[in-house]
């Protein structure tokens, strides 16, 4: 995979996607410093604005209604902070909402997943700069109104090629929806209005897309992977984190900078040594599997135990035996663009194999049963989704019209509902309300908040048989319930109950925590509320069911400082670290150093666990030299000794 080019590219698509933007905007009048109104000429179908050329701006159709919807939610979302935010938050997030869905479009016509099986991007032909759908539209299985026939047949007469592509690529996204609705969301709205993609411009994003990234490195069967979906997000985020830790000393950091500023893409070798040694651990211990035979080249043996601690696991193995694959659930609750989800659906797929599946029923088992993921990001959880649905089809070809809804979320904020639930008088001491009330301000909190087990369904049957009823509040009330309270709940169920296996990649934060944030962490997390990762570590430990496991990469500081002195001794006298791989500054390419951790929900005196060091050096071709790296201690074999109740600290000789 071509990194550079990978990062070259979605830095300079961002900044390619906002320049466009923000131009289209000023043409229908609206820029940083305001809304313009429409001048006096315009008409119920057609406005002019003045953007200081000698003809002012014409906005006709169906972009009136439009134009009207964008400056009504910037007017909206200024109040909440002020003009200059909103303004700048509308072309991000229009800019991201393109950049994802014009990398999807890429992934799925390199690998003939697209429906109509027409390319939309390219052509197959290196030959032909045109896409096929460009080029041959009516042979596309999209459905144009006579109207839109005729725009065609004279955008091609006359080669107004941009028209025409823009026309099929919001047709195609549409189309889209109905196998990918999460995202691809039907754009008639201002996020259609801003649109002003080029095929025929060599410079602009188009065209870069397809020449500047490898096709290679999308095509699955050519050793391409759907990881460069998570590459194009982190790389996407590069210069809004820099944005972030370039803000003035003590500045806090705001709910909506966590995501660039937290999150960091898990290199594949680490992702594959997390889920190895957790959930395939699990199904190791339960059922015999041969790590060898399945490949797990960072899989780790279990040492030799004294025989009160092997009577327990004995025990223990007994319950996973028990457990039918498909009854394994596994959480990434900080899941950014899911590689670490994706990883473990074809862990999950090997193992469904063995237990007589074949891969199309195995796919859609995996989906519907075993994965659950959460993210404060909705751009991330896009990325997940579209990742996820992109694996199960590399072995369902019908996936895609299962109607599968996963079970992952970007968590939902309830801000603005407690208005409707006073509206309707429903009691405060409801389940409704109660759900409402704890997702306030969500995305400040994201996966740490705890959510108690309920019926949950409950809630969602409760607004379902609301009645609107003849008074315009009840209404627009009950309306507001039956539009956001079902996300509300989905996230809900996903947070309150129990997994076997969870693993992730947590956000760090300190310092930079706002005031809130801060506030509720030394409320809930009183032993580990130095740094949002080591929340983290109490959340996922608290989210595992009793003998199941926990696996994170963090930093290695809740090992050494005094600060994490309480939640080291409550991690000790209720967990048992089973691996812990402690890494050396820049081996995970950030200039700290890391540890992955595998703790058991069961606390075993005397187990005996597993333990490795990695320094920068031992790191080629972004994976270990070899595995795992033997140091070579004086009286010891090697570095990757026992320790008999916890872990050890020091670092090898240089």
């Amino acid at each position: 995979m071509n990194k550079t080019a990978i990062k070259n590219f979605a830095i300079w698509a961002r900044n390619k996607l906002i320049e466009d933007i923000t131009y289209q905007m000023r043409l229908i009048g609206i820029d940083k410093e305001g809304i313009k109104e429409k001048l006096p000429q315009s008409t119920a179908d057609v406005e002019f604005y003045d953007i200081g050329t000698r003809d002012p701006y014409q906005v006709t159709g169906m972009a009136v209604g439009q134009r009207r919807a964008l400056a009504n939610h910037l007017k909206q979302q200024a109040r909440e902070s002020d003009f200059a935010t909103a303004y700048e938050n509308i072309i991000e997030e229009v800019a991201y909402t393109w950049f994802n869905r014009l990398i999807a479009i890429r992934f799925m016509e390199v690998n003939d997943y697209l429906p109509g099986g027409l390319r939309v991007l390219s052509s197959s032909s290196v030959s032909k700069i045109e896409p096929e759908l460009v080029t041959t539209p009516f042979e596309s299985d999209l459905e144009f109104t006579p109207e839109e026939r005729e725009h065609i047949l004279e955008w091609q007469e006359n080669n107004k090629t941009d028209d025409l592509f823009r026309l099929l690529f919001i047709k195609e996204c549409n189309a889209l929806h109905a196998y990918l609705p999460e995202l691809f969301e039907k754009t008639t709205d201002y996020t259609e209005l801003l649109l002003s993609l080029s095929v025929t411009n060599p410079d602009g994003v188009v065209a870069h897309l397809v020449s500047d990234i490898p096709e290679e490195d999308f095509n699955v069967e050519a050793g391409g992977q759907v990881e460069i979906i998570g590459w194009l997000y982190q790389y996407y985020n590069t210069e809004p984190k820099a944005k972030v830790f370039a803000r003035p000393s003590g500045q806090k950091i705001k709910k909506e900078e966590i995501p660039a500023a937290t999150q960091l893409f898990t290199p594949d070798w680490i992702v594959r040594y997390m889920v190895q040694n957790s959930l395939g651990r699990m199904w190791v211990e339960g059922h015999e599997a041969d790590p060898e035979k399945l490949n797990w080249q960072y899989y780790l043996p279990e040492a030799e135990q004294e025989p009160e601690v092997a009577e327990k696991l004995a025990r223990i193995r007994e319950e996973y035996k028990s457990k039918k694959i498909e009854d394994i659930k596994f959480l990434d609750p900080c899941m950014g663009s899911g590689h670490i989800l994706v990883y473990a659906f074809e862990v999950f797929m090997q193992l469904y194999l063995e237990q007589g599946y074949d891969e199309r029923e195995a796919a859609e088992s995996i989906l519907t049963n075993n994965l659950y993921g959460l993210d404060i990001d909705r751009r991330a959880f896009q990325l997940a989704y579209f990742a996820l649905f992109m694996k199960a089809r590399e072995y369902n070809r019908r996936i895609l019209t299962k109607g599968i809804e996963l079970h992952i979320c970007a968590i939902e904020e309830s801000n603005g509902l407690k208005d409707a639930i006073e509206e309707l008088h429903i009691p405060e001491d409801s389940l409704i309300a109660s759900t409402v009330e704890a997702f306030e301000d969500a995305k400040e909190y994201g996966s740490i908040l705890n959510i108690p087990a309920e019926d949950y369904e409950e809630v969602r049957e409760y607004v379902q048989d609301l009645d609107e009823g003849d008074n315009l509040f009840v209404a627009a009330a009950v309306g507001e319930l039956k539009k956001r309270v079902p996300a509300l709940v989905k996230q809900a169920e996903i947070m309150s109950r129990k997994y076997e296996v969870v693993v992730t990649n947590p956000p760090y934060m300190g310092g930079g925590m706002s005031t809130k944030l801060s506030d509720f962490v030394k409320k809930h997390y009183a032993d580990s509320k130095s740094d949002l990762f080591a929340v983290c570590i109490e959340r996922c430990n608290n989210w595992v069911m009793k003998n199941g496991y926990n696996c994170m990469v963090t930093m290695q500081s809740w090992m050494f400082l005094s600060s994490f002195e309480k939640m080291r001794e409550k991690i000790l006298d209720n967990t048992t670290i089973t691996n812990l791989m402690h890494m050396d500054n820049m081996v995970m390419g950030i200039a700290f150093g890391t540890a992955v951790t595998v703790w058991q929900n069961v606390e075993l005196k005397g187990y005996k666990g597993t333990y490795n060091y990695i320094k920068q050096q031992d790191i080629i071709d972004d994976k270990p030299s070899e595995f795992p790296i033997k140091y070579k201690i004086p009286n010891l074999p090697d570095y990757s000794c026992p320790a008999s109740k916890g872990f050890f600290l020091g670092h090898p000789p240089a």
